[in-house]
């Protein structure tokens, strides 16, 4: 029996309704806007007080739903991928118990009894870990049913911390299946990469100690961050996934950076996404090729470093974690590269290598701010919408997926636009999603951060769903203390109002 192509159908998103303006944001803080519009965008969206990871997820997955009109009881596997997760036990069952709830109060029937329900956790790359995994189930043992992975997240930091700008929240769904009608997704041709880095980011449960929960039960799930190591993790991560993937395909690499139409990588803020792919494309140019040396020696010369330096760094495998053994998490691991670097970004090749490659849906993500798991998934929606307004040729083409999780894992993964893709471009609603929105107040903004709720908040909630109450109960017969409970809210409302 020939086996079919799988892959991707269906995007959808949901972010909450609460806007950070970060030009707002650098006016209350003293920060530099040109500098932080430049590296990290425009906005980010907080969880308000009846939101929590299950929510957005099980909202984003009901607009998948509608918005593809996916059979219920054709789907036989729901995939969740956060790491902002509430219940050390369930996971994406919470989110299954929530769609089926609201399909059956509109007489609907609710998702197939035989679906699985798994959580994936592995900081940001846990949407793409379940992404896979629901390609593998559908072309084995899940042929001719239907697959959603929704990747959903809260990312919260410290204010008065480096990462304050590069919060944000919101959840992406996709709908995975034989034939797809969006992007199939090529495993065979991926790559990927792993190595322990130990502080690099980590939520170890210590941190809620003595934690005084918040209104709707809600816990701070500040990180525990190393800002300059953190981003050296992502680059050396990012370059071992593609340099495998090349590997495994037999791929001139520096052809490969100069013909790829489009490339989406995770992206928490702005800045990352950019450095990572440009790193790769000058490592890519340090072999025997003469074309390939010759270009590089050219970037060195105005850089200022020297040639065989560059290389020797290039051609060393760093043990990025003797940087923490050494206490030197300020370090550059590849210090000539970096200068480099810098020097590549000023010359008249890096917009066409670099910056017209993402360019699709890169002017929405500056209002989205990062979502964790699904900032890949998301940007790859703002693309694929975008694209189709700007009708661009890109049937058949290549474009590729790179992910990144803390702790530290990678992965490149090659998917193809298929013909007809406009149309499932045309329901993803990405600009849509974003449009319903109330901006803070420097004071809600605050009060909504360090407390969980500001009493100048108002919200009429629409089609979505909300924690209703948390279980208080601890008695003999019958114990629910911190479960939370759920409702949807299905009627649209009037926009939401700041006092």
């Amino acid at each position: 029996m020939s086996q079919q192509q799988v892959g991707i159908s269906g995007l959808s998103l949901y972010v909450p309704p609460y806007k950070v303006s970060l030009e707002d944001w650098c006016d209350w803080t003293g920060a530099n806007w040109g500098k932080i519009q430049a590296v990290v965008g425009s906005s980010f969206r907080m969880r308000g007080p009846e939101h929590n990871a299950y929510t957005m997820a099980a909202t984003a997955v009901l607009r998948l739903i509608d918005a593809f009109d996916v059979d219920p009881h054709r789907v036989r596997y729901l995939a969740l991928g956060t790491e902002s997760s509430t219940d050390n036990s369930a996971g994406a069952v919470i989110v299954r118990g929530m769609i089926d709830d609201a399909l059956r109060a509109r007489g609907a029937e609710p998702l197939a009894r035989g679906c699985e329900v798994p959580e994936f956790k592995h900081a940001c790359l846990g949407g793409v870990y379940a992404l896979k995994s629901a390609v593998r189930y559908v072309m084995a043992d899940g042929q001719g049913s239907q697959a959603i992975v929704v990747c959903s997240d809260i990312a919260e930091y410290a204010r008065g911390s480096s990462g304050e700008p590069t919060q944000g929240a919101g959840a992406v769904a996709m709908l995975v299946e034989e034939a797809p009608k969006l992007v199939e997704v090529h495993l065979e041709g991926s790559g990927s990469s792993s190595d322990y880095r130990g502080p690099d980011f980590r939520k170890p449960l210590s941190r809620f100690v003595g934690q005084k929960p918040r209104p709707m039960g809600q816990l701070q799930d500040l990180p525990v961050f190393n800002g300059k190591y953190s981003t050296t993790c992502y680059s050396e991560a990012t370059l071992r996934s593609l340099e495998d993937m090349f590997t495994r395909r037999s791929i001139h690499a520096p052809q490969y950076y100069r013909d790829l139409k489009a490339v989406f990588l995770h992206r928490p803020y702005r800045r990352m996404p950019e450095s990572g792919w440009a790193m790769g494309y000058l490592f890519s140019l340090a072999h025997d090729d003469e074309r390939e040396r010759g270009e590089l020696e050219r970037y060195c010369d105005l850089a200022e470093v020297d040639i065989d330096d560059v290389i020797v760094e290039m051609d060393s495998v760093p043990v990025v974690r003797d940087l923490v053994h050494r206490d030197a998490l300020g370090e550059e691991i590849y210090p000539n590269c970096v200068q480099l670097l810098k020097t590549f970004r000023k010359t008249e090749e890096y917009p066409d290598l670099v910056l017209k490659k993402m360019r699709l849906g890169a002017d929405l993500m500056m209002d989205v701010g990062n979502i964790y798991t699904g900032a890949l998934f998301a940007w790859l929606a703002a693309g694929m919408e975008e694209a189709l307004e700007e009708r661009s040729e890109l049937m058949g083409e290549e474009i590729l997926l790179v992910g990144y999780g803390s702790g530290d894992a990678s992965e490149a993964i090659p998917v193809t636009l298929v013909g007809g893709w406009q149309e499932a471009a045309a329901k993803i609603g990405f600009a849509k999603a974003l449009s319903y929105y109330v901006d803070l107040t420097g004071e809600v903004y605050r009060e909504l951060h360090d407390e969980g709720h500001s009493p100048g908040l108002t919200y009429d909630h629409r089609e979505e769903f909300l924690v209703e109450s948390i279980g208080q109960r601890e008695e003999r017969e019958f114990i629910d203390f911190g479960i939370e409970y759920y409702r949807y809210r299905g009627e649209p409302g009037p926009p939401p109002a700041v006092g």
